[in-house]
């Protein structure tokens, strides 16, 4: 039973949640986004 083009027989060792991956991905994304916005409006403001 050693044949590899079975998906089904190999065993999922680490099982995913593939849609918090992505959320926690996107949520990570969006707030240095917005840290970094917030940065350069700020010292945008000093300046002048």
């Amino acid at each position: 039973m050693n044949e590899i083009k079975h998906p089904e027989i190999h065993v999922n060792e680490e099982p995913r949640n593939d849609f918090m991956d992505v959320a926690i991905g996107f949520g990570a994304f969006f707030g240095f986004l917005l840290l970094m916005g917030v940065v350069a409006t700020v010292i945008s403001l000093l300046i002048k």
